[in-house]
């Protein structure tokens, strides 16, 4: 007597994975006419799956597709040596991950590159919000693949789950601490430097700064620093320049870096004397972050744990994987902030 024919087998003779195959089994919304007529003509060819109750067992590894925008930013480096460092817990969990570097300059060339990303059960996404990025994500999803944000969101597609910290209140985070610290001196200006971004999590929280400054400290203003390039070197020239252009520094009381180029920032400060006199605060707990703590060059940095945030997409991704309810109810990280005296 043969064995019966298992979902495995199924999904691998249409071409698609086991979360698929399981959503055209049970009848569940999600799957294009196109896949679902595959997978049934590789049961009408293989005859059905035994069904078995309770959790599906894995007949193998899931592989799960780690996508990142490539360039110059020091925290996404980091962040794919961690994902590359924790392939051994990721082993644990029966998963197997590669990681996608692709430009995001042209979204819609990102996106592009995100809908080519193929032979995976599941995909961790940190992109862009732009439409172009949400028809991809919805295209995988609707192929039965799972997909998650990571760190910073694309809201409004069918992503199945966003994980990490609340941008906007890191944003009202770091108003906080500079209004709190402008409130002890005569200065009443607020610098925000941040790049052109399509980045969700950079706009979140550039507007949790200024609400928190108009709600509680009506007597700051806020003054953006228009396209800082996203280079040390071009960062700090930009701010150089802004500072040379005739305004009176001395109202200057305080600098939050929503994104990348902190440490040309920081030398700008510097250079120009303001070292000492305008806190600079930045994300994201870096190696180079760390010295510049330690160094005094900024005052704060608000970090999320990383570790945390990468180990539980990949727990809730294989959760949907295997139809677990509830999978998607998570404890976001919180905002952590970090000072010279409380590094680990």
């Amino acid at each position: 007597m043969s064995s019966p024919v298992t979902i495995a087998e199924i999904a691998r003779s249409a071409g698609v994975g086991t979360a698929t195959v399981d959503r055209v089994l049970n009848g569940r919304p999600g799957v294009n006419a196109e896949t679902e007529r595959k997978v049934l003509d590789a049961i009408s060819a293989l005859g059905a799956p035994a069904i078995t109750r309770g959790r599906p067992r894995s007949q193998g590894n899931f592989k799960f597709a780690y996508v990142l925008p490539d360039g110059n930013s020091p925290f996404l480096d980091d962040l794919e040596r961690h994902i590359a460092q924790t392939a051994g817990d990721f082993r644990h969990q029966h998963i197997t991950e590669v990681t996608y570097r692709f430009s995001a300059e042209d979204p819609a060339h990102f996106a592009l590159e995100l809908s080519r990303v193929t032979d995976c059960d599941a995909i961790v996404l940190i992109a862009p919000d732009v439409p172009a990025i949400k028809l991809a994500i919805n295209d995988h999803v609707r192929a039965g693949v799972h997909v998650a944000t990571l760190f910073t969101d694309v809201a409004g597609s069918m992503r199945q789950a966003f994980i990490g910290a609340d941008n906007r209140a890191a944003g009202r985070t770091a108003g906080l601490l500079l209004g709190r610290m402008a409130n002890a001196t005569q200065s009443t200006q607020l610098l925000l430097a941040s790049q052109t971004t399509r980045l969700s999590g950079e706009i979140e929280r550039r507007i949790g700064f200024v609400q928190v400054i108009e709600e509680r400290f009506s007597d700051l203003s806020v003054v953006r620093l228009p396209d800082i390039p996203s280079d040390d070197e071009g960062a700090c020239s930009a701010l150089l320049s802004y500072l040379d252009s005739g305004i009176d520094v001395s109202r200057l009381s305080g600098l939050y870096c929503v994104g990348l180029a902190s440490a040309g920032l920081a030398r700008a400060l510097k250079l120009a004397g303001l070292g000492q006199s305008v806190p600079l605060i930045a994300h994201d707990l870096t190696a180079a972050h760390q010295a510049m703590l330690i160094d005094a060059s900024l005052a704060y940095v608000l970090h999320q744990d990383i570790h945390y945030c990468v180990l539980t997409a990949a727990r809730v991704l294989r959760g949907l994987c295997e139809n677990v309810r509830g999978v998607q109810s998570v404890v976001q990280p919180r905002v952590e902030i970090l000072t010279a005296e409380n590094l680990h």
